[in-house]
């Protein structure tokens, strides 16, 4: 949450624009880099191990946040393509190790579990980590909670390389080239996967698109969140706690850390309603299983997040919805529209006081954040089961390059859109997610009656 707070306090001399628009630009550097590199990174943990992956995360990350001390443009430009990178790593890495690992071991039915399981408990962790960021950031300023995180940094990276064994790409279609050759070149060729392989993979099974759109529809959405839900609610709390100071001229603070804790507890509660719901020990009294398939599971998680960001959306506008005035303005829609506008606009005047916004707004994200703590476990379990360890790094990484060109085509248009418009985006790329989402349960539904 202090993402946009550190970013804000910085001054740049003679660099013009506002601090939004600094901050937008800065964050969609990392995206950037994050899209250029992302592939690359795929292919280079696939080829030379997932666990060196997550150590070079460890080690560009640190550096990143370190940048932040910095009032340098350059020095702050230099940390988010570090951080681009290292969000590379963190969100292929770690997964594709712990997949490939479970799949040495052959443990893959228990990853729907495990991801439920770790994601709770980076819920808990980022709960504690909330607050421990607000009393950083009242001692040392914006960048204290960025120096904070150095060191758990570090502490993870020494984690990871004294307890994880080594893995690579398992080769995929490695199994049937191995038996039938013998030749060197062709077992080498196996072992380094590229990214046209990963390409042609990927065109060749329609669930592996469905998955991967998910991805990065989904997380698109959440990025453009991140960076709009701290000015939405420092709007949205300033308008409220007005009415209570004596003094106008005060500036209203917003508690982004216990906000941010606040978002980590209903992450927590999403993770538990995914292991609840997805457990493979839920049984009926026949032994059937009870359980929701993850499928299933993924589509209703979508429609819900679409709508929580939509109300969310809607809270913070202060008029009738364009589209109802523009459509009513035409002759033959004018008679069939003006009802819902008027009641429209009865409803927007019911909910127009600072504490019914307020409190619409704060329960849509919460609502949302709920969502994503049921979507990480969630896309893990379907990506297991769809992207091939062959290419799994790289596939990942592929799926990043729309999503990330989609986050920065909004934040170079923030100043037109605004934050309600950046949260419009993000409801639009919720909705075609779910569309997705439904095409995936559709398909499984359709090979399971086949079967």
């Amino acid at each position: 949450p202090y993402f946009y707070q550190v970013y804000a306090s910085k001054t740049f001399g003679s660099a013009t624009g506002n601090a939004m628009t600094w901050v937008s630009r800065l964050f969609l550097t990392g995206f950037a880099s994050t899209a250029l590199f992302g592939p690359l990174v795929g292919r280079l943990c696939d080829t030379y191990g997932r666990k060196a992956g997550t150590l070079v995360f460890s080690l560009l990350y640190s550096l990143g946040a370190m940048s932040t001390k910095s009032n340098v443009l350059g020095v702050l430009l230099a940390g988010r393509v570090m951080g681009g990178i290292g969000t590379s790593l963190l969100f292929s890495a770690p997964e594709a190790w712990l997949v490939g690992d479970a799949a040495r071991n052959g443990l893959e039915g228990s990853l729907g579990e495990t991801f439920g399981l770790a994601y709770a408990g980076d819920s808990i962790v980022a709960i504690l980590a909330g607050q421990m960021a607000g009393l950083a950031a009242g001692t040392r300023g914006p960048s204290g909670p960025f120096e904070l995180s150095v060191g758990f940094l570090i502490l993870g990276g020494l984690l990871a390389a004294l307890t994880w064994k080594e893995n690579v790409a398992g080769g995929g279609s490695s199994s049937s080239s191995s038996a039938s050759s013998g030749d060197d070149e062709e077992k080498e060729t196996s072992s380094k996967p590229t990214i046209r392989d990963a390409v042609k993979v990927m065109k060749e099974d329609p669930k592996i698109m469905l998955v991967g759109s998910i991805q990065s529809l989904f997380e698109a959405a959440m990025y453009i969140f991140v960076l709009n839900w701290p000015p939405a609610v420092s709007k949205a709390v300033s308008a409220y706690f007005a009415k209570f100071a004596t003094d106008s001229s005060a500036a209203i603070g917003t508690p982004y850390g216990t906000v941010f804790s606040c978002f980590m507890a209903c992450c927590l509660l999403g993770s538990t309603i995914f292991g609840q719901m997805t457990s493979s020990t839920k049984v009926d009294k026949d032994g059937k299983s009870k359980a929701v398939s993850t499928e299933n599971f993924a589509a209703g998680m979508l429609g819900l997040a679409t709508l929580a960001m939509g109300c969310a959306t809607l809270s913070i506008s202060t008029s009738t919805p364009s589209i109802l005035s523009a459509l009513t303005s035409l002759p033959v829609l004018s008679t069939i529209l003006s009802p819902l506008t008027a009641l429209a606009s009865t409803v927007s005047s019911l909910f127009s006081t600072p504490g019914a916004l307020i409190s619409i707004l704060i329960l849509s994200l919460f609502v949302f954040e709920s969502c994503v703590g049921m979507y990480f476990p969630t896309i893990g379990t379907l990506r297991s089961k769809y992207f091939p360890d062959s290419h799994r790094s790289v596939v990942m990484n592929l799926f990043g390059i729309p999503l990330n060109a989609m986050v920065v085509t909004v934040f170079l248009s923030i100043e037109k859109l605004g934050v309600q418009g950046a949260l419009g985006v993000s409801t639009t790329a919720l909705a075609l997610a779910t569309a997705c989402g439904l095409k995936l349960k559709g398909m499984i539904r359709k090979e399971n009656e086949e079967k």
